[in-house]
């Protein structure tokens, strides 16, 4: 898909929406997303990072957790299952032949 079919106002809203979904949504586990769609919310500070040059990863995931990423942790943060983390290795498998 080219990136020139979303004009980048609308992509822009579309992207807060997402995080604002993801701040919302702590029951979803970062070991889920990753399994299902192999990133996460680590994955989306690291692009943000990426994308600005300017902020550091600690700015970038708080921007995207909605808080510090240690207060996340310890608020919402499950331990994985062998399932989950079987999930997400065979998902991330899959990014090698992608982006």
């Amino acid at each position: 898909m080219s990136d020139s079919i979303i004009d980048d106002k609308v992509a822009a809203t579309a992207f807060r929406r997402l995080i604002s979904h993801l701040q919302h949504r702590t029951d979803v586990q970062n070991v889920d997303l990753m399994g299902l769609a192999g990133f996460c919310r680590n994955c989306l500070a690291d692009w943000v990072q990426e994308a600005d040059g300017t902020l550091t990863k600690d700015q970038a995931r708080e921007a995207i957790y909605g808080m510090p990423q240690s207060e996340w942790k310890a608020k919402h943060q499950t331990e994985a299952t062998a399932e989950q983390l079987q999930r997400m290795q065979e998902s991330v498998a899959k990014n090698r032949s992608g982006h």
